[in-house]
């Protein structure tokens, strides 16, 4: 007979979690002169929390809405995934084969928890680097 275990609980992304990468994002966008939209979706896709800075593009909210998503649903940092949809990559048609918003720009990454998926965070209104930098520091800030 044989018993197998299931995976422990893993406690989900919660909205103290999701104000927390808010707030680190922008003060480490603020702390480089940059504007910028911060969206934290949760495992499911579901929207936890967003805040566009006053100065902003109004675009950045949307984009930053799409790399979350697109990070969360390919588990993947979209700096990750740019080359891969490129006309030459083996994911070229990606983008627009399916109906959702899906973005290849870096500042996309997902957010995991004792090594499982629990939601994504995304940065828009700087320059791609910039916004991957801005994610990147936030994970640092909610990994302490």
């Amino acid at each position: 007979m044989s018993t197998t275990t299931a995976p422990a609980p893993v406690a989900p992304l919660t909205t103290q979690d999701a104000e927390l990468l808010i707030d680190s994002a922008r003060r480490a966008a603020e702390a480089a002169g940059v504007t910028v939209s911060v969206t934290v979706l949760d495992a499911g896709g579901h929207l936890l929390a967003f805040r566009r800075d006053d100065r902003a593009v109004l675009i950045s909210g949307e984009t930053s809405t799409r790399k979350a998503y697109t990070a969360l649903q390919l588990d993947a940092p979209t700096a990750d995934l740019v080359d891969l949809v490129k006309p030459d990559g083996p994911f070229h048609s990606l983008p627009t084969a399916l109906d959702k918003p899906l973005l290849f720009i870096a500042g996309g990454i997902p957010v995991h928890r004792d090594g499982r998926l629990i939601g994504a965070i995304g940065v828009g209104g700087g320059a791609p680097e910039q916004d991957h930098g801005f994610a990147t520091a936030a994970l640092a800030e909610l990994a302490r």
